[in-house]
């Protein structure tokens, strides 16, 4: 992944006003490479799957003000390491939502109906040998008054909510706190414990942060309780989800296809979930829009400039919001 690192210059630089940014190439550094990449950066921006710990944040060295996360996660950043050290943190909230709402309803639609099936099928020699497809083949799962659970309610997590309007959709939501925003219309959703929305959703998808909490918060467990016309949608984190779990219960046919655009050992992929395909698979690309990619790169060129000039950014990240 490409990380920038940005170097205020010394008062009087000629020719060279403000600061200099370094731009590493999207090659996949070792980490040895990286840290010797940003030693002696006043900032730096990172993607998710940066670890920024001690041991960063040493190699970058004591001038380093700021760390901006291209990302709305944040997992990947040690905040105790960086309040020690007086090092701000900023996100790119609010760019990727309307991004990863239309992949995860990308995913759902392919999963509902087996568009990976569908769609080799069609590349194959056998379509136009064969012929049509009888009417009780290729049969997919239909949407039109299901009910869908959203597990974590946040701003992606609404947006995806929103969407299924178009479908007339039962709304239930999974949050620590309620949200009056789904609560009230259009949504008109409903606060449910996790248990009981995995037992009444048709569709679930996958919205809260990555933490200690939430890893393998879907689980065996989880799995058993849900319907077997049941369909899964990760486009959050992927240790979320137990991988081992889900390939165990698509295996027994507990639940009816999955839709994963994130996985637990990014970017390794469990072989049976590529294997089948009841499993629709992107790499990680919920924000892969030209639109919100730009907004993404506006905020945090934003925040960046904001903590150079020794400013509020307008994205700082407080775990305690």
């Amino acid at each position: 992944m490409a990380i920038v690192s940005i170097t205020r210059n010394p008062p009087g630089t000629p020719g060279v006003p403000g600061a200099t940014l370094r731009i590493r190439p999207d090659t996949r550094p070792t980490r040895a490479e990286l840290l010797e990449f940003i030693r002696g950066s006043d900032v730096v921006i990172t993607m998710y799957s940066d670890k920024v710990d001690e041991e960063f944040l040493a190699a970058a060295g004591p001038q380093l003000k700021g760390v901006c996360n291209f990302a709305v996660g944040y997992e990947n950043i040690d905040f105790v390491a960086c309040g020690k050290r007086g090092v701000v943190v900023t996100n790119t909230p609010h760019a990727v939502t309307e991004g990863t709402a239309d992949l995860a309803w990308a995913l759902i639609l392919a999963a509902a109906r087996r568009l990976i099936e569908a769609d080799r099928y069609a590349r194959s020699r056998e379509y136009p040998a064969r012929g049509h497809l009888g009417m009780r083949e290729m049969m997919g799962m239909d949407l039109t008054g299901r009910t869908l659970l959203i597990v974590g309610a946040g701003r992606i997590g609404y947006a995806v909510a929103m969407r299924s309007r178009g479908w007339g959709m039962r709304v239930l939501y999974v949050a620590r706190t309620r949200h009056w925003d789904f609560e009230l219309a259009p949504l008109a959703g409903e606060r449910v414990e996790l248990s009981e929305g995995l037992r009444r959703a048709d569709v679930v998808s996958i919205h809260c942060p990555l933490t200690p909490q939430t890893r393998h918060l879907i689980n065996r467990e989880s799995f058993a309780a849900m319907k077997p016309n049941a369909i899964i949608v990760n486009t959050a984190r992927g240790p979320i989800i137990d991988e081992n779990a889900l390939v165990e219960a698509l295996a027994a046919k507990r639940i009816f296809a999955a839709g994963l655009d994130v996985f637990e050992n990014e970017p390794t992929i469990h072989p049976e979930l590529i294997a089948d395909p009841r499993v629709v698979l992107t790499p990680h690309i919920g924000s892969a829009e030209v639109r919100y990619r730009e907004l993404m790169t506006e905020m945090v060129c934003e925040n960046a400039a904001a903590i150079l000039a020794g400013t509020k950014p307008p994205n700082v990240v407080r775990l305690d919001d």
